[in-house]
């Protein structure tokens, strides 16, 4: 199951409320919304200041694929996940991005 994709800014902006994980690559946000839907959703932000919107959407879309691949087993239930992109981000290691992401999941989970 693929983890449903936030795009409303009021979204994103309770998310920041949640719980806050840095890593060198990406900063996540998860924030329990308490509505009882047990479904996981997943947003993800890279600002200007990182690049163009080529070098943006690159991070963006290893974010998805990491998503894809981690929430719907390390993710809280009913929780919105949104990751912040750092300049790191674009030359991380996949793998690397894939280990931060779990250490990440399990910190914010406790």
């Amino acid at each position: 199951m693929t983890p449903e994709t936030i795009s409303l800014r009021r979204d994103f902006l309770a998310a920041n409320k949640g719980r806050r994980v840095a890593t060198s690559a990406f900063v996540l946000l998860v924030n329990p919304r308490g509505d009882g839907d047990p479904r996981i959703r997943a947003g993800y932000t890279v600002t200007k200041k990182i690049g163009g919107a080529v070098v943006r959407n690159r991070i963006k879309r290893r974010f998805r694929a990491l998503a894809q691949a981690l929430l719907p087993s390390h993710g809280m239930a009913g929780a919105d996940h949104v990751l912040i992109g750092r300049d790191a981000a674009l030359t991380r290691d996949f793998a690397d991005l894939r280990a931060d992401l779990e250490r990440a999941l399990a910190k914010a989970a406790r």
